[in-house]
C-alpha cells in the first residue's frame, strides 16, 4: 500500500486531485489508499474529459501508461479486492445514494454532481421521446413539407425533409452532419415550418451556442437565409433575428456554478435550437434541458465527428451513438412515406429499439464543397478510419494546383520561420491593412493558422511568437507595445461583467490621432463593442489558434500545423475538425506516418449517457 500512496503524492497527478484523494479517504475514515487512488484517478479522468473511472479497463493495469519523468508506475488493485474495499467504505455509493463517489453495476465509478448530471439529462431526454406522433396535422404537415423542401431524385432521400418531419412529428430532435451539410439552413426551414403549423399560437423561439463566435456566426446565417426563404411574410418576420450563448440564455449569476433558469423556473420559449452542439460539456447540457419547458421543441445541431467539449462529456455523440445505426421505426417510415412519397431505407441487421431511433437525423449530401473535393474526400475517409486512403488523397493532391488541398511536409525546427514567412505575411495582408475594426474584425476570418499543440515550436505559443517576429520583420506590426495595432486576441477566460467568453475573438486597434488603444469584438446587426485592453479578463494572441479553440469558426484559408512527434491529443477528431474548419482550402504541414498515426487513434470518453438512452 506505501507504493500507492507514494503515487498518489507524486506528479502522476494535479494538487486538486491530491487534495481531494486525501480529503475522500479522511472521510472514509483514514488510512484507505484503494479508497483514495480510486478518488484521485476518478477526479483526474473528469479533466481529461471523461464522465467517470471505468474501473474494469483499469483494474490490473499498469499506471501510469506512459512514463511520467519521476513517477514509478504500479500494476493497480485487481478489479475484486478493488471493488470490495470501495464497496465496504462509506464514501462511496449505489446509484441513488448520496454519497462523494458513485459506483454502478458495470464498476463505473463517478463523481457523485456528475452522476446526477448524467441521470437528469437521461431522463430528460428520454421524457422528450414519451410523446406520441399527433396525425391530426397530417394534410397541413404534407403540404407545408411539399412547400418548404424540394423533391428528391428518384429512389433519394431529402434527409432535409426527414429533419423538418422528425421535428414536428416529436419535441426532441438531432440534426447531424459536417460543415457544408446545410444544418443551418434545415433549422431555419424547420422553424418556419413550426410556426406555420399553428399560426395563431406564435411561438417563442430562442437559438443558443455555446461560444460568443458561434452564436454570432449562426445568427448571421440565419438572417440571410431569412431573407432569400420562400414563405408568408407573417411567417418571415417571426422567424429569429438573434442568437445568444448558452450561458446568456440560462441567465448567468457571476461566481457561481448556477443560473437563473432552472427546473423551478423555466425559460420562456416554445421552442429552443442549439448549435455546435458537439460542443457543449455534460453539466451545461444537463443543467440546459432542465430548464426547457417539457412541452417545448428541443433541437440540436452539430457535427457528431468533430472533437468534443473541452470539459467533462461527449454529449452529442453519445445522442447520435444511442440512435443504433439510423434505422427508423417501421411507424416513423410510414408515416414520412404517406406525406413525402419518399421511402426511408432500412439497415439491415440493426435493431429499431433505441428511443432515440426517430429523433436523430444525419445529413450527408455536401453543399459546400462536392464530392470531387479534396477536403470532402479527405474528412471523409478520416472519418472512416481508412489511412490507406488518406494517404492516397494525400498524394494525389500533391502538385494539383486546382486542388482545394495543399499537403506539404512539416518543415524542420530550423526552416520553420522561412518556411512560414510567405505564408503569414500573404495570409494576414487584408487583416493588416483594414483600418476599420469591422472591416479588420471581418478580415480575420479569411486566413488562420491551426495547431494540435499549445506549446513547443509547433504549438500555438511557439507559432503565434515566430509570426509575430516575422511580421514585426516586414514593418506590419509594431510589438514593442503589448497592445499594438492588428494584435488579433482570443479570451481565455470568461468575464461575465463584460460579457466576454472563452473563445471570443476581438482585435486590438490603434486611432492613431489619438494614440489610444482599443480591443474591438463584433456584435449583433455588424455592431461593435470596445474595451479598453487594461480591463480586458484573461486572453492571447490569436494568429495561430489550436484546432480546440478554432470550433465554432470557419476560415477561408487554413494552415494546419501538426507536431514533428506524436502526442496524446492527435486523434481522428482532431485531424477531421482542423480540416474542416476551412470554407475554400487547407495547406496541410505534417509528417505522413504521424498523420496516419493519428487517423488509427479514436477519442472515446467514458460515460454511462449512450447506455442510459438505450433503455427501454
Amino acid at each position: 500500500m506505501n507504493e500507492i500512496n507514494q503515487l498518489i503524492d507524486s506528479s502522476a497527478f494535479s494538487d486538486l486531485d491530491r487534495h481531494f484523494a486525501r480529503f475522500i479517504e479522511l472521510q472514509a475514515g483514514g488510512n484507505r489508499p484503494l479508497v483514495a487512488l480510486a478518488a484521485a484517478l476518478a477526479s483526474s479522468t473528469r479533466m481529461e474529459g471523461h464522465i467517470c473511472l471505468n474501473l474494469e479497463a483499469l483494474a490490473g493495469t499498469p499506471f501510469p501508461e506512459n512514463p511520467i519523468e519521476g513517477v514509478k508506475p504500479i500494476q493497480l488493485p485487481s478489479l475484486s479486492g478493488w471493488t470490495k474495499e470501495l464497496k465496504t467504505s462509506p464514501v462511496v455509493g449505489s446509484p441513488g445514494q448520496f454519497r462523494p463517489l458513485v459506483m454502478d453495476a458495470r464498476h463505473r465509478l463517478y463523481l457523485h454532481r456528475y452522476w446526477q448530471y448524467e441521470q437528469a439529462l437521461a431522463a430528460e431526454i428520454l421524457n422528450r421521446t414519451n410523446d406520441a406522433a399527433d396525425k391530426s396535422n397530417d394534410e397541413v404537415l404534407r403540404q407545408k413539407l411539399e412547400d418548404l423542401f424540394p423533391a428528391a431524385s428518384a429512389g433519394a432521400v431529402n434527409l432535409q425533409s426527414v429533419a423538418a418531419f422528425a421535428a414536428a412529428r416529436g419535441k426532441f430532435c438531432v440534426i447531424s452532419g459536417g460543415p457544408g451539410t446545410g444544418k443551418t439552413h434545415t433549422l431555419v426551414l424547420i422553424l418556419a415550418l413550426l410556426l406555420d403549423l399553428d399560426p395563431a399560437r406564435k411561438l417563442r423561439i430562442a437559438v443558443a451556442a455555446p461560444t460568443g463566435k458561434a452564436a454570432t456566426r449562426i445568427q448571421d446565417s440565419i438572417r440571410n437565409i431569412k431573407s432569400k426563404l420562400a414563405c408568408r411574410e407573417e411567417i418571415k418576420s417571426q422567424l429569429p433575428e438573434n442568437a445568444t450563448t448558452i450561458h446568456r440564455l440560462l441567465g448567468y449569476l457571476p461566481d457561481s456554478a448556477s443560473f437563473r433558469h432552472h427546473a423551478d423556473h423555466l425559460l420562456p420559449f416554445d421552442v429552443v435550437a442549439v448549435d455546435e452542439a458537439s460542443m457543449v460539456d455534460l453539466a451545461l447540457m444537463a443543467k440546459l434541458f432542465q430548464a426547457i419547458p417539457p412541452a417545448a421543441h428541443v433541437i440540436l445541431l452539430g457535427d457528431k465527428d468533430q472533437l468534443a467539449s473541452v470539459e467533462a462529456g461527449a454529449v452529442l455523440g453519445d445522442v447520435c451513438a444511442a440512435a443504433s445505426g439510423g434505422n427508423y421505426s417501421k411507424a416513423f417510415r410510414q408515416h414520412f412515406e404517406k406525406l413525402t412519397g419518399q421511402k426511408l431505407p432500412v439497415v439491415p441487421g440493426v435493431q429499431e429499439t433505441s428511443p432515440l431511433r426517430d429523433r436523430v437525423v444525419q445529413l450527408k449530401k455536401n453543399y459546400r464543397f462536392g464530392e470531387h473535393s479534396a477536403i470532402f474526400q479527405l474528412s471523409t475517409a478520416i472519418n472512416e478510419g481508412h489511412a490507406e486512403d488518406v494517404l492516397s488523397i494525400l498524394r494525389s493532391s500533391a502538385g494539383d494546383v486546382k486542388s482545394d488541398l495543399v499537403p506539404a511536409g512539416l518543415p524542420s525546427r530550423a526552416m520553420l520561420k522561412e518556411t512560414l514567412k510567405d505564408k503569414v505575411i500573404a495570409g494576414f495582408s487584408d487583416f493588416l491593412k483594414a483600418a476599420e475594426p469591422l472591416q479588420a474584425i471581418e478580415a480575420m476570418s479569411r486566413f488562420r493558422v491551426l495547431c494540435a499543440l499549445r506549446q513547443g515550436p509547433y504549438g500555438v505559443a511557439g507559432l503565434n511568437e515566430l509570426i509575430e517576429n516575422i511580421l514585426e520583420a516586414a514593418g506590419l506590426i509594431n510589438c514593442q507595445n503589448p497592445w499594438y495595432s492588428h494584435r488579433p486576441i482570443m479570451i481565455t477566460r470568461n468575464d461575465y461583467h463584460l460579457k466576454l467568453f472563452n473563445g471570443d475573438n476581438g482585435v486590438i486597434l490603434t486611432n492613431h490621432a489619438t494614440g489610444e488603444a482599443r480591443a474591438f469584438f463584433p456584435g449583433p446587426d455588424n455592431s461593435l463593442r470596445q474595451i479598453l485592453p487594461l480591463r480586458l479578463p484573461e486572453h492571447e494572441t490569436a494568429f495561430a489558434m489550436t484546432v480546440h479553440k478554432s470550433q465554432g469558426s470557419e476560415f477561408d484559408r487554413v494552415l494546419l500545423v501538426l507536431p514533428d512527434r506524436e502526442s496524446p491529443v492527435l486523434t481522428r477528431e482532431l485531424l477531421y475538425t482542423g480540416i474542416t474548419r476551412a470554407r475554400k482550402s487547407v495547406e496541410l504541414w505534417s509528417d505522413a506516418e504521424i498523420f496516419a498515426a493519428a487517423i488509427r487513434c479514436k477519442i472515446s470518453r467514458q460515460s454511462g449517457l449512450q447506455e442510459a438512452l438505450q433503455a427501454v
